[in-house]
């Protein structure tokens, strides 16, 4: 029998303009957004549709993309998809866990503007960094970081594509060690922390503070952990896990390669760009993969799968 995962994409796929469509031809995307901009006080439309400086800033892009995605997932389920499980990459496991009936789309877009600027504030700036190492396996590298100290890996994307993440210069001696060791490029994100690390750990306690005023609901589908890339079937183990998540690995490969153990075989990511659709083609090309970014997508998708 075939099942069907929702995918929902992480910081970094947000782009200028996303949603917009969404915005102009549903009245179920338009009221998320615009609930969105109720509850935060901040102008979502301007926010997402324009172009800003504040999109790439993490204590608006989580809360952007995660308003976007569920704005999207929306649109999707009320013209009858329906997925039999949920996963999301980093911040995309918020939409995860709202289209898993975890948790209202309004309190999984109110806890990531806290989460994004609690990690925004972790680290002072230049202090921490990540880089992407390409062509090298999980194992190969843990195997020429395991001594280094304040460094260590921050997602398990797929084969051949594995981030770091730690003190800027721990990441500078890795990135050079890890060149010596066969890595065919290492290269250094544009981003504002060492997202992942233990060195957010005190961001993570500091959520889970947030997370204790925020009402979580029973499951109605599974959802995959970053943290472990289990599923999730119990509701009560969840603000444990997402408090972890900040400080731990995200295990992405892992997770997907769990799915189609349980006979998953159709993955839609939801969300602008086409980041996990990437990362798919390298992790399994026995699953049909799809995307809804546009609001033309929905229409190619929901008709082929409906």
């Amino acid at each position: 029998m075939s099942k069907t995962a929702f995918m929902f994409p992480g910081q970094g796929a947000q782009k200028a303009g996303m949603g917009k469509d969404f915005y102009e031809q549903s009245e179920t995307a338009a009221r998320v957004i615009d609930e969105a901009s109720k509850r935060l006080g901040i102008d979502m439309k301007e926010l997402c549709f324009e172009e800003n400086d504040r999109l790439d800033q993490t204590e608006y892009t989580q809360a952007a993309l995660v308003t976007v995605c569920m704005a999207m997932e929306h649109v999707v389920r009320e013209r009858g998809l329906q997925p039999d499980v949920t996963a999301g990459l980093s911040l995309g496991e918020y939409c995860a866990i709202a289209s898993a009936g975890g948790m209202s789309a309004e309190d999984a877009i109110t806890t990531v503007r806290q989460r994004g600027i609690l990690m925004q504030n972790a680290v002072p700036g230049g202090r921490g960094s990540m880089a992407a190492v390409l062509g090298m396996t999980g194992e190969a590298i843990e195997s020429v970081i395991g001594g280094m100290d304040g460094v260590t890996v921050a997602n398990y994307n797929c084969p051949g594509q594995i981030v770091i993440t730690g003190w800027t210069d721990s990441v500078e001696k890795a990135s050079a060690a890890l060149k010596d060791a066969g890595a065919k490029r290492v290269m250094p994100l544009n981003v504002s922390g060492p997202f992942h690390s233990p060195m957010l750990a005190e961001a993570g306690r500091e959520l889970g503070r947030v997370l204790e005023d925020i009402e979580l609901t029973p499951l109605q589908i599974p959802y995959v952990t970053n943290v472990t890339a289990e599923y999730v079937t119990d509701i009560s183990r969840t603000k444990a896990l997402l408090e972890k998540q900040v400080a731990s690995s995200v295990r992405w490969q892992q997770s997907v390669e769990n799915m189609t153990a349980d006979g998953v075989d159709t993955f839609v990511e939801i969300g602008p760009g086409r980041t996990l659709a990437g990362f798919m083609r390298k992790i399994s090309r026995d699953v049909k993969v799809y995307n809804i970014g546009t609001w033309e997508d929905v229409d190619k998708v929901v008709n082929e799968l409906c």
